[in-house]
């Protein structure tokens, strides 16, 4: 193999296969045509899925990779196939998704000449990947793709770009693929202070009242047991961000719901209220601070986390826990005395029975004929034994959603959280169910995202991907007509959405599909979904001015939300 000279194309094809990639979202073009080329001929053990559109290819790569834990790859051409990327790449950035984005670009004599289909990939994408670099020369794929992976996966997880001139896929080197486990200056994992473990265990072992709050950076880490046996053995209740929903079942004992503008009433307010607050994986977004000042003014802060960067950025952090999750949180574990906190965590109870009477039930159990958005979450999750992996689109269907679906597998939630990207729900459930096979989809959205890239129902179509879409239909913007109804004096200013018969849509890309507006419609319809050996579309048509409540008014303390609108 060291000795025959083939393209660089073909060495890209070698270079895949050997980091263990299976599945490929892309679409071809005229800069990127020689990769396909060589990618014919390797079909057997790549399996590319041709998508609509290369945001669609991006975001399919995102869903693959948030359900399987793998790095996502996608593939295109460049210029316009390239900066269709953007949005994707940078989602992934926000959210820590590993990928690894392969983009055709022009021959190198053609490089700044603003030859046909010329962008300056490098420098768009600098800012907002992990690393982004131009393969100029075909011996340079085996070292740059092995760079990509490595870089992708390891420590805090990310896009990577590759530039691949049109010359190198063409010109013709020597292969040998390359083994990496270490870059010179990139540190991945700092190294673990074990002053700082202790420090740590002292003050979560004299806490009268310890709040865990649980970021995606559990799931990433593998470290959903060690979170845990570090919960449990302390008592401490614990609040997940919108990420990290499904690190903790939603039946656990100690999982007191969800963090932030739209989360639960209990773990939301008693963050101002516990002496010690301990961050697991997560950054201390706006989202679930809130107005910083006044957040958690009265709490001691530990942080654990993998990225340096993110220690002090935005709440100052009393004692930083850096390194690997799944090993700090177990080496704290160890310094724990076992403990009981009952009255803390029976002041939870309050909240829970004020939210419930004031937002829940009202929600699951509607006076009006007309089907509310949590009902018609809760009742597919219910039907699906609460195993499903939950895809959303951005939006009130993503808050709904995430409020009242049930979690109780790992790795059961995907969406657009930092960017909050509409049009992301679609694709991301493409590329969940060929990350997953084994398990059910089900992706939430609204009448706005699922236009955004409706188009992807072409590739539901072709590649038979047993999507379970629900449209939750409101004929409107949902989430920017709440905040105009509550902070716009109700000027509902082009939120308002003519939309087309989603039915003859599914009907002409050959998805079963069944629209309800009643529950006894509902039942039956998700009955049939989910008895489809394949993909189904269900349009709900729901209440077109509910509202997603609680909710922290923007700006405000995280612990004054409101229940009602």
């Amino acid at each position: 193999m060291g000795k025959d000279l083939i393209t660089g194309a073909e060495a890209l094809m070698r270079s895949l296969e050997h980091e263990g990639v299976k599945t490929i979202f892309g679409y071809p073009g005229g800069s990127i045509m020689p990769v396909f080329d060589a990618l014919f001929d390797h079909q057997k053990s790549l399996n590319h899925i041709l998508v609509r559109h290369e945001q669609g290819a991006v975001h399919a790569a995102q869903g693959f990779a948030r359900a399987s834990g793998q790095v996502g790859v996608c593939l295109v051409t460049s210029g316009p196939g390239a900066t269709n990327t953007i949005t994707g790449i940078a989602d992934a950035m926000i959210d820590s998704t590993p990928m690894v984005v392969i983009a055709g670009q022009v021959g190198v004599g053609f490089l700044g000449t603003d030859a046909f289909q010329e962008v300056d990939l490098v420098g768009i994408t600098q800012p907002i990947t992990k690393w982004s670099y131009q393969i100029r020369r075909p011996e340079d794929v085996p070292w740059a793709v092995a760079r990509a992976f490595y870089i992708a996966k390891s420590g805090r997880p990310g896009p990577v770009v590759l530039d691949f001139a049109k010359n190198a896929q063409v010109e013709k080197a020597t292969f040998q693929p390359i083994e990496l486990d270490y870059i010179r200056s990139y540190v991945p994992v700092p190294d673990v202070d074990f002053e700082c473990i202790a420090a740590a265990a002292k003050l979560i072992n004299n806490a009268e009242r310890p709040m865990v709050l649980v970021g995606q950076g559990v799931e990433l880490g593998n470290a959903q047991q060690e979170l845990r046996q570090f919960i449990e053995k302390a008592d401490m209740p614990a609040g997940c961000t919108l990420l990290g929903l499904s690190a903790l079942p939603t039946a656990h004992p100690l999982n007191k719901g969800m963090l932030g503008m739209h989360g639960n009433l209990g773990p939301n307010v008693n963050t101002n209220k516990c002496d010690v607050l301990i961050a697991v994986g997560m950054r201390f977004d706006d989202r679930v601070t809130g107005n910083l000042s006044t957040y958690a003014p009265q709490a001691k802060v530990i942080h654990f986390d993998i990225d340096p960067a993110e220690i002090d950025k935005n709440v100052k952090v009393d004692i930083p826990v850096l390194g690997d999750c799944k090993q700090t949180l177990a080496e704290v574990t160890k310094l724990l005395k076992p403990n009981k906190h009952t009255e803390w965590l029976d002041s939870f109870k309050t909240y829970e029975e004020l939210e419930f009477e004031k937002v829940i039930n009202p929600e699951l159990n509607p006076l009006s004929d007309t089907l509310s958005m949590g009902e018609v979450v809760r009742a597919v999750s219910e039907a699906t034994n609460n195993e499903a992996i939950l895809v959303t689109d951005v939006g009130q269907n993503q808050m709904m959603s995430a409020r009242y679906f049930k979690y109780s597998k790992d790795r059961s939630i995907i969406t657009s959280g930092g960017l909050g990207t509409m049009g992301f729900g679609l694709p991301a459930a493409i590329g969940a169910t060929f990350g997953r096979p084994d398990r059910t989809v089900c992706v939430f959205m609204g009448d706005g995202g699922l236009q955004m890239n409706i188009q992807e129902l072409g590739t539901i179509m072709e590649q038979k991907a047993p999507v379970k879409i629900i449209v939750l239909n409101n004929n409107f913007l949902g989430n920017v007509r709440q905040w105009q109804a509550m902070f716009f004096n109700r000027k509902y200013s082009f939120t308002p959405m003519l939309n087309p018969d989603y039915m003859k849509i599914a009907s002409a890309y050959e998805i079963a599909s069944a629209r309800v507006s009643t529950r006894e419609e509902l039942i039956v319809a998700i009955d049939e979904m989910l008895r489809t050996d394949g993909p189904f579309l269900l349009e709900a048509c729901v209440i077109e001015e509910g509202n997603v409540m609680p909710m922290t008014p923007p700006g405000g303390s995280v612990n004054q939300m409101l229940l009602e609108c």
